[in-house]
């Protein structure tokens, strides 16, 4: 009898592996979708910045002209007392939020919904932004930061902009401690991770006395949870090969 993995313990949502509620400043969406952002606009007024320790990037929250308050993620550029506008008649400014048929093709957009009225699911990590590419039948057709591209309804809602945030890893961590609050604090991530080879047989398929695998790392898509560790589903693996062209060495050599 074998130890659950990591990942098997993480997958069934104990509270160990989650940021518990009561450290969340808000579950982040946008206003509800009413007739007032179908046909009119409404402006908001950025009052401050929050940083919430659930997530990585940053809050602004904003007044509205109809005086309520609620929370947007802050793109880059915005300053406190800044002036963006929310519906279908807003203009296209720094941190607006628009529904898609108002954008124009290769604006720069992020907080996508994936159908209207979600809240927003897309593009939400720090610096992050993705391009409008093209509009067809109804259907915006947009280029993701992974390179590919998603196709939601010309009602969806975005914000206009680059989320606030990027470079964020660039900065080194210099010492143990401050690893230690980023993630063991902050997020509540199980910190620090141990390698599998490190461990025992019966704690991790990788385990054992030798401090390697010993075996191919390749594990089949449809593998049970105890074995499914490793290059899962994996194409190709080891190093990779460059073909050798003709004349290459000439090239190099000037």
């Amino acid at each position: 009898m074998g130890k659950p993995l990591k990942s098997q313990r993480r997958g069934k949502g104990l509270p160990r592996y989650i940021c518990p509620k009561h450290k969340r400043i808000v579950d982040l969406e946008y206003r509800s979708y009413d007739d007032i952002e179908k046909t009119g606009v409404l402006k908001a007024e950025v009052l401050r910045f929050v940083d919430d320790r659930s997530r990585n990037s940053v809050l602004m929250r904003v007044k509205y002209d109809n005086n309520e308050e609620g929370y947007l993620l802050a793109p880059e550029g915005i300053a406190v007392g800044d002036t963006l506008e929310v519906g279908s008649q807003g203009k296209i400014t720094n941190g607006s939020v628009l529904p898609l048929y108002r954008v124009p093709d290769g604006a720069y957009v992020f907080n996508i919904e994936r159908r209207p009225g979600d809240g927003g699911k897309f593009v939400k990590s720090p610096g992050s932004f993705a391009t409008v590419v093209a509009k067809e039948r109804g259907k915006v057709f947009i280029k993701l930061p992974s390179k590919k591209t998603l196709s939601v309804s010309e009602e969806c809602r975005v914000q206009i902009g680059v989320l606030a945030g990027g470079g964020r890893l660039e900065k080194p961590l210099l010492k143990a401690g401050a690893s230690h609050y980023k993630c063991r604090l902050g997020k509540h991530k199980l910190w620090p991770t141990v390698r599998g080879v490190h461990m025992s047989a019966y704690n991790h398929p990788h385990g054992g006395k030798q401090h390697h695998v010993g075996k191919p790392t390749s594990v089949s898509r449809h593998a049970p949870p105890g074995s499914k560790v490793g290059h899962i589903a994996s194409r190709k693996t080891g190093r990779k090969r460059t073909k050798k062209v003709a004349g290459a060495e000439q090239v190099a050599g000037v």
